[in-house]
């Protein structure tokens, strides 16, 4: 096995990229794909998100690229728009020095931008199969001079029926393509998809390090979006915090997040991308000597950041990646300490953060936030202990003068003590406890319903079918004005919703495709973002009408 990146065979400038990310050593996954994949062949690897995949096929497709070729040479399909992006990012970085042009296609964007610049030339499309295959049929899209082929989660795939959308886009690219399929489960109907489409594929199975977070406690709370805020500073009231880093996913968040906290009182620095090196080190600085003991930092900005002594980890927006995950909490529970990691997870998080638990193998207890009596009696006893140090060790000469002469004016000393407490906790009044609305938890589905396959999938979802106004517990039921005339396919409908949404594919429950109209459960808790993001939706150049059916 390969020491590093150096002896791979890699092209000067995708090495200089990956040394200024800050790679040193290939994972697993990179050390047994990159090779192969140079070499020419096909491989079907099962592995974990988290494991280092991307760069081990971008690299080699990066790798391979003719710079005279103006026609789309690589594609990569992943299941969500959410990854498709993740990927698109990481293949740009790493072909920063290589000119090359990727380009992230999914639904909730205008066809026209994806069109335009389609024609203006792509060496990589990175997408999800709904809109490619969209693109296609608008021949926006062409696939005939495609080199390399990625089908990343390919699992995640077929849970969400788009494995019959994936054939038809296979169909599209020559046979003589390079194809390199990932999965962290290799189930029946991905078997046959590899025997089917690859050739002679080299299987790399790759199971990820146990990763030691023994000596972190880790928590997260299930909250809206909207309560976020008022949720962090709950935590903070309630924790014994002596340093934190709080993280979010941008550096508008960074800073807006900082902002406000300071609004209410709260010290805190940013860390992020838009400051200059001088300012940077001005806040670690003072983080380090605990003159800020709240630092709010990106993931990019606390690269390389190394400091012992942080009692939190506080992601105050979950990382799109579990390894990220990982290496955000390691910054706490160092040097034989304890840490302590705390998450806040939005309902239509939860995915991920079963994401996170599967890659880290360790469940992840969702606990509930502090009540105001809860915090109100923490300020109480947080007060007292403060008191009763002060009484302990100081010096009341010149402070007894005032007291005896107001006893002496007739004032009662318990009520001259009350009033100087109140004055001393004033500050209290400028921090308050903002109310949160509790999150209702979704009725429990079936194990079927959750992981059925999408040869499954036209069966399973039909025979939950209701009456056109009837819905299964808990879902809310949409119209739409395509159905069996147009060829409409189950999976086709999931892959389209699940997509432009971005909601789980395991969201949408029954689905009845008659002549001319469908009708589709989707769970309550996402229908209000689906009827808003589907509004100007289209399905193979027609006009879609999602509306809602009043039971």
């Amino acid at each position: 096995m390969s020491s590093d990146f150096q002896t791979l065979g890699l092209h000067p400038e995708l090495l200089q990229a990956v040394t200024e990310m800050g790679y040193e050593a290939p994972t697993s996954i990179q050390e047994q794909a990159i090779p192969a994949l140079l070499a020419g062949g096909d491989i079907m690897g099962q592995a974990q998100t988290g494991t280092g995949k991307t760069a081990a096929f971008a690299l080699p497709m990066l790798h391979t690229l003719n710079s005279q070729n103006n026609n789309v040479q690589g594609v990569v399909v992943a299941p969500t728009r959410e990854l498709a992006n993740q990927v698109a990012r990481a293949i740009h970085e790493y072909g920063q020095y290589s000119n090359v042009r990727v380009l992230p296609v999914y639904g909730g964007q205008a066809y026209s931008r994806q069109i335009r610049r389609l024609q203006n030339g792509v060496d990589i499309v990175v997408g999800t199969p709904g809109r490619m295959l969209d693109l296609i049929r608008q021949k926006a899209l062409d696939l005939s001079a495609v080199r390399f082929l990625v089908l990343d989660e390919a699992d995640e795939m077929l849970s969400m029926g788009f494995i019959e959308d994936i054939e038809a886009i296979l169909s599209e690219m020559p046979t003589t393509r390079q194809t390199a399929l990932f999965s962290a489960t290799l189930p029946a109907p991905i078997r046959r998809l590899a025997d089917r489409y690859m050739r002679s594929p080299e299987s790399i199975i790759v199971n990820p390090e146990h990763i030691t977070l023994d000596a972190i406690e880790q928590r997260c709370y299930l909250i809206h979006e909207a309560d976020k805020l008022a949720a962090l500073n709950r935590l903070l009231e309630i924790e014994e915090v002596t340093s934190a880093l709080i993280f979010t996913r941008t550096k508008v968040g960074a800073a807006d997040l900082a902002e406000a906290m300071l609004a209410r009182g709260i010290r805190a620095e940013a860390l992020h991308g838009d400051l200059s090196q001088a300012i940077r080190e001005t806040v670690l600085q003072r983080f380090r000597q605990g003159h800020v003991s709240l630092l709010v930092a990106t993931d990019v900005a606390a690269r390389g950041l190394d400091i012992d002594d942080v009692s939190h980890v506080i992601n105050y927006d979950l990382p799109l990646d579990p390894e990220q995950y990982v290496h955000r909490i390691g910054r706490t529970g160092r040097a034989g300490k304890t840490g302590i990691a705390l998450s806040l997870v939005t309902p239509d998080e939860r995915w991920r953060l079963r994401r996170i638990e599967k890659f880290t193998r360790t469940p992840i207890p969702t606990t509930k936030l502090p009540t105001p009596a809860q915090i109100q009696n923490r300020r109480d006893e947080r007060f007292l202990d403060h008191l009763a140090d002060e009484l302990s060790t100081g010096d009341w000469t010149h402070e007894r003068a005032p007291v005896a002469q107001m006893v002496e004016a007739g004032c009662d000393p318990l009520d001259i003590a009350a009033a100087a407490i109140q004055l001393t906790r004033a500050g209290e009044k400028q921090r308050p406890i903002e109310e949160i609305t509790e999150v209702v938890a979704p009725p429990q589905r079936s194990r079927s319903r959750q992981h059925g396959t999408a040869n499954k999938n036209s069966v399973s979802r039909k025979s939950h079918r209701r009456d056109k106004k009837g819905h299964e517990p808990g879902m809310v039921r949409f119209t739409l004005n395509i159905g069996r005339a147009h060829n409409l396919r189950p999976g086709e409908i999931v892959g389209a919703i699940a997509g432009t949404a971005n909601i789980p594919g395991a969201s949408i429950g029954a689905i009845d495709i008659q002549k001319s109209e469908t009708y589709v459960d989707v769970a309550e808790r996402h229908a209000s973002r689906v009827q808003k993001k589907m509004r100007g939706w289209k399905l193979r150049g027609q006009a879609v009408k999602i509306q809602r059916v009043e039971a």
